[in-house]
């Protein structure tokens, strides 16, 4: 059990540190130029979906989907949440200083970009075939042709 929150305290440490180095980037580099901000940003949101798909590909291929989902929504609802109120205080900023508009935006861009990351990386696995209940089926249909037919006597 402690192995499975530890892989949902790695992932949600790694999407906070991955927000977080972007707010670096944007706080150094880019300080006043708010089309760099931007981009930097969209580069953030796709690095969190690349980890979020190829996480839902991995967990997917061995574990239901009621178990790896939910190990999901709680490693990014830890992250959303060191993501929106604790970041900004890294980089010397005020998580409220944007006022409530660009405080829900934040959350959900945040949302809108992990929820497209794990549908792809989900979407992909389906696809191929690799997912867990893909594979019990295909075990249970192997296992059924690999038995002879009983014959039934009138």
């Amino acid at each position: 059990m402690s192995q499975r929150w530890r892989a949902v305290g790695v992932l949600a440490g790694a999407l906070f540190v991955v927000n977080v180095l972007a707010r670096l980037v944007i706080k150094l580099g880019f300080d006043q130029d708010d089309t760099a901000a931007d981009r930097v940003s969209l580069v953030m949101f796709l690095v969190i979906g690349l980890i979020l798909a190829v996480v839902a590909f991995r967990w997917g291929r061995d574990r239901p989907v009621a178990r790896w989902s939910t190990d999901l929504v709680v490693a990014v609802a830890v992250a959303l949440a060191l993501t929106v109120f604790v970041a900004p205080l890294l980089v010397g900023q005020n998580p409220f200083a944007g006022g409530a508009g660009l405080f829900f935006a934040q959350i959900w861009l945040y949302l809108a970009a992990t929820a497209a990351g794990v549908l792809v990386g989900y979407l992909v696995l389906t696809a191929l075939g690799l997912d867990h209940r893909s594979q019990q089926l295909k075990r249970y249909a192997q296992l059924k042709a690999a038995r002879p037919r009983k014959v039934v006597r009138r």
